[in-house]
């Protein structure tokens, strides 16, 4: 091959590069998680998903009803250990975090449902009687369904934006 030849090859390429580098890259298209969060409508200011609400007084009312067995002596000394009063907590500030449509605790409930879920699954396949399965069937689909729509609430309530870090700590 003469010189002449490389030489042409060269600016083939130049140009051809040239010609890629300068094109716009294509559009992306929006897949359908980007046009499901467009549609999402955030929530205004003391706004709270009816998912939420439901959410909150079931906390509140696990919280309430805990300590006042507890207090009441009820269930012997099973339940009578610290752990039950930490349970308690949990729930009111689980309850006081949703009533407030906050995230943590919106994730946390469900965190929760997914667990009861699970157990009761478990007690389902281990049902030794029809009233043990229709009552594991009601808990289940109940707490899902709960579940199901607490996702999309958490959508509409949105996860805070993160703080930057302190420069120098």
């Amino acid at each position: 091959m003469s010189g002449r030849e490389r030489a042409k090859r060269r600016r083939k390429r130049r140009v051809g590069a040239a010609a890629v580098q300068e094109a716009p890259p294509p559009e992306p298209k929006p897949s359908k998680d980007d046009i499901a969060r467009e549609h999402l409508v955030p929530l205004q200011e003391g706004e709270r998903p009816l998912a939420v609400t439901i959410g909150a007084v079931i906390a509140f009312g696990l919280g309430v009803s805990t300590l006042v067995l507890f207090a009441a002596g009820v269930g012997g000394d099973s339940t009578r250990s610290p752990a039950t009063v930490v349970y308690a907590a949990l729930m009111l500030v689980m309850g006081y975090g949703m009533w407030r449509a906050r995230y943590w605790a919106v994730l946390g409930f469900q965190a929760l449902l997914a667990l009861l879920i699970l157990v009761w699954s478990l007690f389902l396949v281990r049902a030794e009687s029809l009233l043990g399965v229709l009552v594991a069937i009601a808990v289940i689909g109940l707490a899902g369904t709960l579940f199901w729509f607490l996702v999309k609430a958490l959508a509409r309530i949105q996860m805070p934006e993160r703080r930057r870090p302190r420069a120098g700590g």
